[in-house]
Parts: C-alpha cells; structure tokens; sequence
C-alpha cells in the first residue's frame, strides 16, 4: 500500500523540514508510486540512465563507484530521507550504483514533473540546492578523513557520523542503532583492509568505544570516540525533505 504523503512518517520527524500545505498538495500529485528492493538488490546501475528519482522512505543501503578492474569504493551510506538517482538526470546516466542493505521502500517521482516543481514549488526545488550542498560537504568531509584521518580515526569518523544520523532518525532504541551494513563495506568506505577493519573494530569493543554486533551499532563513549575521531559538534538543523 503507497504510503500518501500526508502521513508520511519522515514528515513526523522535527529532523525533516515540513511542507506548507500547498507543497504537501503538490507533493502528493509529484509523487506517482513506491518502489520496494529487496536487501542485496542493486537500486540503480552504474552507467545506466533512469527516467525517475526517488527519496527513501524506509531502510538503508550505499553508494558505491565500481573501478574497471573491480575494486570497490564505497562512496556513502544511504539512509530515510536520502533523494537518489539524481544525477542520472544531470549527468544523463548513474556515476556510481545504489545499493540496497536492507529492504528499502522508495517514493518514486517522475523526472518529467521536475520542472513544475521548480516552476511552482521554488522553495521546495532549493531542497534540491540543499541537499546538493549537503553531499559535496559530506564528500569533501570523507575526502579530507580517507587522506589526513589515520586508520583508528577513520573508522571511529564513520561511527560517530553513522550513530549521529540514524539517532536524529529515531531509529536508536535503548541507544543501539541498526547497523545493516557488511564490515567489508565500512572498509571499502574507509579505504582500509577488511583484516586491519575488522582488528580495529575488535580494539574499540574490548575498550568499550564502539560495539557493533550482529546488525546494531552502540556507542558506549560516544564522546569519546568523537574526540578520537577529531568530530567537529554539528547543530542539528532541520533536513529538506522531497
């Protein structure tokens, strides 16, 4: 059953901006169905073109660039409210391919209805802007860890910034977080060996920083881990939401 956008639950979360009720009428004839992916499904292809963008609605999956001889570089992790297949409308096809970790539900939107958004909708097509920024910040923030951070601090970034969103999310239950991610994804992430990854990771729990286990993450010192980590406090201001 499609979930209408006036009962969204993502529009329920003071993480998220809310609309005006002329957006939310717009956003409800702009939205034209879901899309649900089983977990280890591609969502989209590297290379490949899409007449459609879509939002996560539930569960979470990664970004990852393909290099011709098959390594892997896992560009980020996606999580509910994240806007994916973009750039397959700017740059007429996928740079890198969407992966699913979990079962994700997607709200699809028609690339053709674009253009009524920014023409009737211009506040709400700056979310587009934002959340553009938001990714080049992020990108440059990963760039700066995988060349100036050392291995123990990459991984503790990844952690502290992981826990931080999925908890704004109001997915933390009794501070535990879902962690549905492989640790051969942290590692490809984090540019790091999976042996070195998973060592690393071991240290962290023996010294109760960080516990990953099974498909949940806490973070038991999660200052500290951030101090580690050289985490800069980030204010929390409310994410567009298309």
């Amino acid at each position: 059953m499609t979930t209408p956008c006036h009962a969204c639950p993502l529009r329920q979360n003071p993480a998220f901006e809310d609309f005006t009720p002329q957006e939310l009428a717009f956003m409800e004839r702009f939205k034209i169905g879901e899309l649900t992916i089983e977990p280890g499904r591609t969502i989209l292809m590297q290379g490949a073109q899409s007449p459609q963008f879509y939002t996560v609605l539930r569960g979470q999956g990664l970004r990852a660039k393909t290099l011709e001889d098959g390594r892997r570089q896992v560009i980020s992790f996606v999580l509910p409210g994240d806007l994916v297949g973009l750039q397959a409308m700017v740059m007429r096809e996928m740079q890198h391919s969407v992966e699913a970790s979990t079962e994700v539900t997607l709200c699809v939107f028609d690339r053709a209805g674009l253009w009524d958004l920014f023409s009737s909708q211009p506040q709400r097509a700056y979310s587009l802007t934002w959340l553009s920024a938001v990714e080049e910040n992020f990108l440059g923030e990963t760039v700066a860890t995988l060349g100036q951070r050392d291995a123990v601090q990459r991984i503790a970034w990844a952690l502290v910034r992981l826990h931080d969103r999925l908890t704004q999310l109001d997915l933390s239950v009794d501070g535990w977080v879902p962690m549905p991610w492989r640790q051969q994804d942290l590692a490809d992430a984090m540019g790091l060996s999976l042996v070195h990854t998973n060592k690393t990771l071991a240290r962290m729990r023996a010294e109760r920083l960080a516990i990953w286990q099974g498909r949940r993450l806490a973070l038991p010192a999660r200052e500290m881990l951030a101090e580690l980590a050289a985490v800069e406090v980030e204010g929390t201001q409310p994410r567009p939401l298309l």
